[in-house]
């Protein structure tokens, strides 16, 4: 597949570590971010200070609610959706902000595919979208969904709206359910970043609930490797329209998770037990047999593992400021 791939969402977590991976695979990469206020710029200039460097990387700042931008780029043959308002909680206190973004936003790139008539699309999409399903593990047809989040029904609203797209306009989409992604370069908001700083600096560690919720976390790795993937499966075909989880099939409990971190940073973890919060789901656990058939996708990081080369690269981080 040789082409040249727009990536929304390029400075991000994912999106930078995708980008790094396409274009060592010799890939011409636009990259498009607008360096959302909801964590630190210089983090995210961070991750792409080595890709703006190579001739094979384009980077635009830019934000995909401004159609007028978007409709500027450059060419480009395939696009893989990334750019996002994340977070649940933040979600219910400003839900037009996500309503606008995960919305408008895509419905702003989906127009510029049909204008350009670029058939190639992978969509980032949640596994938030499940809710509290009772069916486990999460199959991703023949149950109905029930999003509890803002955050969750914009991405369920954008999987329908690109049917909507692929039925009337012939756009190969592959909609892809991430489960819990972490690793290098991971968000300073979700818990495994946050809840490493709070252990080095000795504080309390907020753990919402009796320690038994659990979540599919799933290595940065992988979710490259499975979107890469898909890029692979729409260009070799046609008249696609999947929905597909990506996650590592092995649900972790808090309570294991905040042992496992505090373990791997050589912390006795003290905990502070605080209320469920709104919006937050019981358990996230992702059937992976579709994703298995469709695109051969085989996780291969543990989560201890996963950790570890998070906390390496953390400290690697620390050290260089």
């Amino acid at each position: 597949m040789s082409a040249k791939i727009l990536i929304t969402g390029a400075a991000g977590f994912i999106g930078s570590n995708l980008a790094e991976n396409l274009v060592d695979s010799g890939f011409k990469v636009i990259g498009v971010d607008n360096f959302s206020s909801f964590y630190p710029r210089k983090m995210k200039e961070r991750n792409i200070a080595l890709l703006k460097e190579n001739a094979n990387f384009q980077f635009i700042e830019g934000d995909i609610k401004d159609l007028k931008r978007i409709k500027s780029l450059p060419d480009f043959d395939l696009l893989v959706h990334l750019a996002a308002k994340a977070g649940v909680r933040p979600s219910i206190e400003n839900p037009q902000d996500y309503i606008d973004t995960n919305i408008t936003g895509t419905h702003n790139l989906l127009k510029i595919c049909v204008e350009r008539s670029v058939k190639k699309i992978v969509f980032a999409s949640s596994s938030s979208i499940y809710g509290n399903s009772k069916h486990l593990p999460f199959v991703e047809e023949g149950y109905e969904y029930e999003p509890i989040s803002p955050y969750a029904f914009t991405k369920r609203s954008c999987e329908l709206m690109n049917h909507t797209y692929h039925h009337l306009y012939n756009l190969d989409i592959i909609n892809l359910r991430f489960f819990t992604v972490f690793g290098p370069r991971q968000r300073p908001d979700l818990a495994i970043h946050k809840f490493v700083r709070l252990l080095e600096a000795g504080e309390e560690i907020p753990m919402f609930g009796d320690g038994s919720t659990a979540r599919d976390y799933t290595y940065i790795n992988d979710i490259v490797s499975g979107i890469k993937s898909s890029m692979n499966y729409i260009t070799e075909n046609q008249n696609v329209f999947e929905i597909v989880n990506l996650g590592n099939h092995t649900p972790v409990k808090l309570l294991d998770m905040i042992n496992t971190v505090a373990e791997v940073v050589g912390v006795e973890p003290k905990i502070n037990q605080l209320p469920m919060q709104d919006g937050d789901v019981d358990v996230t656990f992702a059937s992976i047999d579709k994703a298995q058939k469709l695109l051969n996708y085989n996780p291969q990081t543990s989560f201890k593992q996963g950790v570890k080369n998070f906390y390496a690269w953390h400290k690697q981080i620390a050290l260089a400021h």
